[in-house]
């Protein structure tokens, strides 16, 4: 009965057409070739469990006498598949769609469109994904790709779009990119095949066009009867373009009568040009219903240092944090809130810890990183951040303290605190990269200016090395400076020459070939060839070793060829600039 089954599969029926109730009741009454009357007749499912059970576990109730089982089974699935397709009437034609709209962006170059084919298609990892070899990771590049050709103000090719689309739809995190390259065009289309809608959800207000802002009629009225994201996207784009007073406006018109869910989804809105005139807002949205809406409102207005929230926190944690002479030099002395009041639950402070937590430090570590952080030099004798954070922390709270302080400096994008708390790459892990954890380094790194960070991200790889350098480096700046990009790839050289495998570093070493300069290919043509193996070595490491830098290379160059293919005529490749 194998071969039963899978005919059975192959001829499945594929209706192209909906049946009406007229080919409906057609399809009741058998063929004049069928010898069977048709409540004799199987339906298709009936034929599929006889064809998996096998028809000496479950005969056919219907056939031609004196033939064999399977045969039956067969030539049974053939007419019951005619009968379907055959009584299936033509749908009426639907409406033919609108034209797609025009993009009037510049074309694309076409050695860059050739290009943009290349990566849409490529499957260098394979099926199973596994070692590379030499062969540059094509879909890696496809997101820088993407971004220098937005930087450019292309439009893409319309036979790209639906492998583009396909590409945004597998991959979350090339949709922004993707859609703003793609164009109205892609909407038109996503409108068109269901696997695409995410296009038309992630385009502001569904994909629909917002009104003129200065036509207050029609902005009322999208306010009062549109779609949610409708709604969201008119919010965003009053607070983008300075229209902020109206955007309260519209929210406290309709807040009382919003859904909690939605309420959340328009406060969070507020975050776009924040500043201390949404602060009666906000600090009215502290009484609201729902505690999520409360937590984001106190927030917000944490992260305005002048808020009348951000003064009593102020209160709070400067009763919790003082210095202490007592002893043999001055420290600082940690004593947590006793009780978590309604007053502190009100200003968004959480009662409940999570799991493993004690309340006390719980609610400590709130107040620390709702305090504005220019609270600490008057409190702590008018020291300097770089000061404070140096001086000893009593009774273990040091580590505690420290981490509310690296999320109040996140929060309050204070480069000085970070700075301080970040300490210097070169420490011990012990010192000060060491007294806060990774993420929060990476956090607070991400507060300094871009050449800045590169630099102490630098300075940590050559003391410490690549194994902890990772989440450090993803949030340099792209293509990483040179001090950086030199700091990695002697890393990396170290690494082999140590005797391990390059799959130890894989993470570090994709970022190199998405994030170093391509000018450094020159600089590692050294590394290609296979290095003389230790006797400790791993074995085989030399030639992996090799192979990698090879894929970097070839990485690099092609990047740099990317990027010359994207120039405008006339153009510097590396630059930009004429």
């Amino acid at each position: 009965m194998d071969g039963s089954a899978n005919a059975m599969t192959d001829a499945s029926p594929t209706p192209t057409a909906t049946p009406t109730a007229a080919s409906t009741a057609a399809l009741a009454s058998p063929p004049a070739a069928s010898a069977a009357p048709a409540e004799a007749l199987p339906s298709w499912e009936d034929l599929v469990t006889t064809a998996l059970l096998g028809t000496d576990r479950r005969p056919l109730a219907a056939g031609t006498p004196g033939r064999e089982a399977p045969v039956n089974l067969l030539d049974a699935a053939a007419v019951a598949t005619v009968r379907r397709r055959a009584g299936l009437r033509a749908a009426p034609a639907g409406r033919r769609p609108e034209p797609a709209p025009e993009d009037p962006r510049p074309a694309l170059p076409a050695a860059a469109a050739r290009r943009l084919a290349v990566l849409l298609a490529d499957r260098s990892t394979g099926p199973g994904g596994g070692r590379r070899g030499n062969a540059p990771d094509l879909m890696e590049l496809l997101p820088q790709w993407l971004a220098a050709a937005n930087a450019h103000g292309y439009a893409a090719p319309p036979q790209a779009l639906p492998a583009l689309l396909d590409a945004a739809r597998g991959r979350t995190d090339l949709r922004p990119a993707a859609l703003a390259f793609a164009g109205p065009r892609a909407l038109w289309l996503a409108r068109l095949n269901p696997d695409w809608r995410f296009a038309q959800r992630a385009a502001p207000g569904g994909g629909t066009a917002l009104p003129d802002l200065e036509d207050g009629e029609a902005v009322q009225r999208l306010w009062r009867e549109g779609l949610f994201a409708e709604r969201v996207a008119l919010l965003s784009r009053l607070r983008r373009d300075s229209a902020a007073t109206l955007a309260r406006e519209l929210l406290a018109a309709t807040w009382a009568t919003e859904r909690a869910e939605d309420r959340l989804m328009f406060l969070d809105s507020l975050r776009t040009g924040l500043s201390a005139r949404d602060e009666p807002f906000l600090e009215a949205a502290l009484g609201d219903r729902s505690r999520n809406v409360r937590a984001t409102a106190a927030e917000l207005l944490s992260a305005l240092p002048e808020s009348a929230l951000a003064a009593r926190m102020a209160v709070r944690a400067g009763a919790c944090v003082a210095v202490d002479h007592t002893g043999d030099g001055p420290a600082i002395a940690v004593e947590p809130p006793l009780e978590c009041d309604p007053g502190m639950e009100r200003d968004g402070v959480t009662a409940k810890p999570p799991a493993g937590r004690g309340e006390r430090s719980w609610w400590l570590g709130q107040l620390v990183e709702s305090t504005p952080l220019g609270t600490w030099t008057e409190r702590l004798g008018g020291r300097t951040p770089r000061q404070i954070v140096e001086l000893p922390v009593a009774d273990g709270w040091q580590g505690e303290l420290h981490a509310a302080w690296s999320r109040a400096a996140v929060r309050q994008r204070d480069a000085e605190w970070s700075r301080a708390l970040l300490g210097s790459p070169s420490a011990p892990e012990a010192g000060g990269p060491g007294s806060v954890s990774l993420a929060e380094r990476a956090k607070l790194l991400a507060t300094l200016a871009p050449g800045e960070r590169a630099a102490w991200v630098a300075g940590f790889i050559a003391t410490h090395g690549l194994s902890e350098a990772f989440q450090l480096l993803g949030v340099c700046a792209l293509p990483w400076p040179s001090p950086l990009g030199r700091a990695v790839v002697d890393a990396l050289n170290i690494a082999r020459d140590a005797g391990s495998y390059p799959w130890s570093f894989s993470g570090v070493m994709g970022l190199a070939e998405r994030c170093l300069d391509p000018a450094e290919a020159t600089r590692l043509d050294g590394l290609l060839a296979a290095p003389d193996e230790r006797e400790d070595a791993s074995p085989g490491a030399g030639g992996y070793w090799a192979e990698a830098f090879q894929r970097l290379v070839t990485t690099l160059r092609l990047r740099a060829a990317m990027a010359e293919e994207l120039a405008p005529p006339g153009t510097d490749s590396t630059s930009g600039k004429a």
